[in-house]
């Protein structure tokens, strides 16, 4: 029998170990990451079809036709942003240079040293804004590449759905607290998302009207940018205002970048930091720390598909490590779940030994 210490021990050495794998295999689990979420989402497709007595391969086409969309319609987004992004950096390069000029002026009249004039005046270059459009091109082609293998592993995996959804049917009482836990995960993922793009779809609306009205150029890019990176939890709409920023400067000085910034903040605040949090923390019970902590972690792991798929990602290990373990229930609930409670995992326990608690 192995003491408490020393298992929570072997627990952390495996976890470490599984971590490595999955930082060492990134370029094919992040893909296989997305597809699952891609299937889970659009797996409510199939339904209308077996309502209808249509075969299963007509269902699993249905995901699969859904998920492709999906898929190309959040790449062809990516693509116009940063091609017009890039587009107007190279139109607006004077214009750069001179507000970059005025910023140094302003930094060596209040008094700061050549270095910090330096620093920014090579962060407002034109060169180096078009490098980092590149780098990020680059990321942006990386994840198209991945792609292809997304796109098979959709076909896999909407097939297997289908026999998965009979779990129930073959196995009975016997796998049900598994395949409830499972079900549950689904159904938080499909939310997650489903609030996600309502919530983005909103910002991004108020975003580009707010820079059309300003004159900002390009207001429809920033507004699919915003709505892109709403995706990514609690950091993804400061990634959404720099570009917008960087040109309101350019075009209307200080004062269009500070009314920029104001309104991204007062929307965001608004909409991302006291009402979304609401309805995510009702679809997905995660608490705030772990949002946030949770982004940063899969983003060091898997890379830049990590910010995107970060709460399932989350999701995935509490409902594979926690959910299952009736001694987890305190851990559970610092996670956020607020159905982890000593009444709910007595209730569960009964359940599963089939008597009533």
């Amino acid at each position: 029998m192995l003491s408490p210490s020393l298992r929570v021990l072997l627990t952390l050495a495996a976890a470490a170990v599984v971590l490595a794998g999955v930082y060492v295999a990134r370029g094919v689990f992040g893909p296989l990451a997305l597809a699952i979420v891609l299937v889970i989402i659009c797996e409510p497709a199939r339904r209308p079809l077996q309502r209808l007595g249509w075969p299963r391969w007509a269902g699993t086409t249905a995901v699969i036709v859904v998920a492709y969309l999906v898929l190309l319609g959040m790449a062809a987004l990516l693509w116009v942003a940063g091609t017009q992004f890039a587009g107007l950096v190279a139109d607006y390069a004077d214009k750069l240079r001179g507000s970059a000029d005025d910023v140094i002026a302003w930094l060596q009249s209040v008094g700061l040293d050549q270095q910090a004039a330096d620093a920014t005046a090579s962060a407002l270059d034109p060169k180096a804004i078009l490098e980092l459009v590149s780098s990020l091109g680059g990321t942006v082609v990386s994840i198209a590449t991945a792609l292809f293998f997304v796109f098979a592993y959709v076909i896999f995996m909407a097939a297997d759905a289908a026999r998965y959804g009979e779990a129930e049917r073959v196995f009975g009482a016997e796998r049900r607290p598994v395949i409830r836990r499972a079900r549950s995960f689904n159904t938080g993922v499909r939310r997650y998302y489903v609030v996600n793009a309502s919530f983005g779809a909103i910002v991004a609306i108020i975003d580009g009207l707010a820079l059309w009205a300003l004159g900002v150029p390009a207001p429809v890019t920033w507004a699919i940018l915003a709505f892109v990176t709403n995706f990514i939890p609690n950091i993804g709409f400061v990634i959404g205002l720099i570009p917008p920023a960087v040109l309101a400067f350019v075009v209307g000085g200080w004062p269009m970048l500070l009314a920029v910034i104001a309104i991204y903040c007062v929307v965001n605040v608004v909409l991302q930091v006291l009402v979304q949090p609401k309805f995510v923390s009702d679809a997905v019970d995660l608490s705030l720390t772990l949002s946030f902590f949770s982004v940063i972690f899969w983003t060091f792991v898997i890379g830049p598909l990590g910010a995107i798929l970060s709460i399932p990602l989350t999701l995935f290990v509490r409902a594979l490590v926690l959910e299952g373990d009736p001694g987890s229930t305190w851990l559970r609930w610092l996670s956020g779940d607020r159905g982890a409670t000593p009444q709910a995992a007595a209730r569960s326990v009964a359940q599963s030994a089939g008597r009533r608690p």
